[in-house]
């Protein structure tokens, strides 16, 4: 079974241009890279972004494209806002699958923070699944109902990457996500790299195989828990607490067909990272015959 992998852009946000970060993926031998639906700081038209987005994958050969964050941002409370969201977050995906052939999408529906504002970001159990409710729910389920259903003549899936502080934080928020939401195109990213911030979470063998048909894509990553202090420093790929080639292996015992996504949570020289992390992968593929 052979894995597209997919360099996320974080790798390549350290000054680098779009038409870099298509080369350098390339080179680095990647098969696409996820981009963002929106560049932060850089001030330019969605059609400028997409133009040199364009410019750089002909230049590269680079083979697929994919977005990620910023999704339709449904944690807004005015229900006019959100309709915006959604109708902007389906003309924008319709119009990439036409003009790249995307047709894989993380998808993060915003930040939920405790309206305690002296709770820490890091007290995760504090924040997003653990503190919505009912209506925050309902609004994210809807949300999503409705852009699923405007882009059904769309060959385009989703994944609910598991991240913290979000609605679909946890596996059992996914899960329930997905459930109420009820629609093929809507899935899950699940990001064991996030997950490993809580201390309470189902196995990994249990969160692959619970979540089984619906995981729509992957994202890799690692790190280690500090000695003696609260938090986890960010590793290279096969470096850290996530065993990486059990994740990989238990992908490929259920059948999982969809991209690896390799992310840089390091700080530093992320352009000699790159090639690290996917020598890794590409080794650990290679052992298990992918």
């Amino acid at each position: 079974m052979a894995y597209h992998i997919i360099l996320h852009v974080n790798y390549c946000e350290q000054g680098q241009t779009v038409e870099e970060m298509c080369q350098k993926a390339v080179g680095w031998g990647f098969d696409g890279v996820e981009f963002r639906r929106k560049r932060s700081g850089v001030k330019e038209t969605t059609e400028d972004y997409l133009d040199a987005l364009e410019k750089g994958v002909k230049a590269s050969g680079l083979k697929h494209v994919l977005f990620g964050s910023p999704g339709p941002l449904l944690v807004k409370e005015d229900a006019g806002e959100r309709e915006r969201e959604v109708e902007e977050a389906i003309a924008f995906y319709r119009h990439v699958a036409e003009r790249f052939g995307v047709s894989i999408i993380n998808l993060l529906t915003g930040p939920l923070h405790n309206p305690d504002k002296s709770i820490p970001y890091f007290d995760y159990t504090k924040h997003g699944s653990f503190v919505a409710t009912d209506e925050q729910w309902e609004w994210q389920i809807k949300g999503c109902q409705d852009m699923a259903d405007g882009l059904q003549a769309v060959d385009i899936r989703f994944g609910f990457e598991t991240n913290m502080a979000c609605l679909h934080d946890t596996v059992e928020a996914v899960q329930k996500l997905t459930g109420k939401i009820d629609r093929p195109s809507i899935g899950v990213n699940l990001d064991w790299g996030n997950l490993i911030n809580f201390r309470k979470r189902p196995s990994l063998e249990e969160a692959v195989k619970g979540l089984g048909d619906k995981l729509h894509y992957i994202h890799l990553k690692n790190s280690a828990p500090l000695r003696g202090a609260p938090g986890r420093m960010p590793t290279g790929l096969g470096e850290g607490e996530v065993n990486n080639r059990e994740f990989v292996r238990l992908l490929m015992e259920i059948g999982y067909k969809g991209p690896l996504c390799i992310e840089a949570p390091r700080p530093g020289d992320r352009e000699w990272y790159a090639p690290q992390d996917m020598a890794y992968l590409q080794s650990l593929l290679a052992d298990l015959g992918a």
